[in-house]
């Protein structure tokens, strides 16, 4: 599949995320099966690594994919200087995978709730999704547990982290990304080697997502740029309004499912607010003044699960933005700070971000 051909793709990715935390080391309460396909699904691609200096050393390899590892490499040597993050040896190699996403990822919830199913492993501890790289395997997953009465949601995402265990490829099926959308993703997925705290999904995608943004702002900025690319300013206002919708019905919907009323009448409210969840995504749109390739992910598959997915990219965010505007912009404060409530009991954590996200709360510079 060419570069150009998979760009069609990407909408579902852009709307997830496009990162998913992925250990190669998995135990815990995992079954046997799960871990063989893990490990051999890892392992398939990173033993296929192909180091980017020698494909730019080859005579063979393609224009259009020599400018693409040509632009990481500087991607990835800005991250280090000008972020500080860790690089080790992440983004030296690549693999084309053939395949428009590295794996699929399964998000589940209960009929009558927004808290997403947890998972729990040796090493990564406990995360509110499953990651395969088949997607038939995902697909077949989330019907066992559809089974079971519990809501899910499969989506696909372009990279996966091994967290620093092993050196993670630059892979086909983001490598032909615009270059502030590149950008952003090796951003964020080195921001989770920088920093990751076991059991706690929300807080490590939120932290990378403000280390994505405020990286590229950064990035673009060192060209000269004032501002973003029109397409990806406009991409990640569009991200950050869908993902205020969201929020602002999933809390209505846990109201609705804490209440001391009937199962009946908790499904009856719950359809109703989906429906006003829709018509609102529609305003939205015409908001904008053109469709939005949003649009089906409002339509008949929307559930918690749905929901649930895409807030532990975004709940946070408004919290870390305070956090690295009182660090005054400096990141290695900002990291400092941010490993410090990673540190704190998870019930005290939140209650701590809850309060940085505030509205008007002081912001500093």
């Amino acid at each position: 599949m060419s570069l150009a051909s998979k760009r069609a793709l990407r909408p579902r990715v852009s709307l997830l995320g496009a990162s998913l935390l992925l250990t190669l080391l998995l135990a815990g309460c995992t079954s046997l099966g799960y871990y063989s396909h893990s490990i051999k699904g890892g392992l398939g691609i990173l033993t296929r690594r192909r180091s980017i200096e020698s494909l730019l050393a080859d005579p063979t390899t393609s224009p259009e994919l020599r400018e693409r590892l040509e632009l990481v490499l500087d991607i990835r040597e800005f991250a280090g200087q000008h972020l500080t993050l860790p690089l080790g040896g992440s983004y030296r190699s690549y693999v084309d995978i053939d395949r428009p996403y590295a794996v699929w990822t399964v998000v589940a919830a209960e009929e009558l709730s927004v808290e997403p199913v947890e998972w729990c492993f040796l090493i990564a501890g406990c995360v509110s999704y499953r990651g395969y790289f088949s997607r038939e395997k995902a697909e077949r997953f989330a019907e066992k547990l559809g089974r079971k009465g519990l809501e899910t949601d499969v989506g696909g995402a372009a990279a996966f982290s091994t967290l620093g265990w092993f050196s993670d490829p630059v892979l086909s099926s983001f490598v032909d990304y615009p270059e502030a959308e590149l950008a952003g993703l090796v951003f964020h997925e080195l921001a989770h080697q920088r920093l990751y705290v076991k059991d706690d999904t929300t807080f490590n995608e939120s932290f990378a997502t403000v280390v994505e943004l405020e990286g590229v702002r950064r990035w673009l900025l060192q060209d000269g740029r004032n501002d973003a690319p029109p397409a990806y300013r406009i991409a990640k206002q569009r991200q950050i309004e869908i993902a205020d919708l969201v929020r602002r019905y999933r809390e209505r919907l846990a109201a609705v499912y804490s209440r001391e009323e009937s199962e009946a009448w908790k499904r009856i409210r719950k359809e109703e607010l989906f429906d006003e969840l829709r018509e609102a995504y529609r305003d939205l749109e015409t908001s904008w003044g053109e469709p939005s390739r949003y649009g089906a992910w409002f339509g008949d598959g929307l559930n918690n699960a749905r929901l649930a997915s895409l807030g532990a990219y975004y709940d946070l965010v408004p919290a870390f933005e305070t956090l690295l505007a009182r660090a005054g912009g400096d990141l290695s404060l900002f990291y400092e700070q941010a490993a410090a409530l990673g540190k704190l009991d998870k019930a005290d954590r939140r209650a701590r971000l809850q309060e940085l996200s505030e509205p008007g709360v002081n912001s500093g510079s």
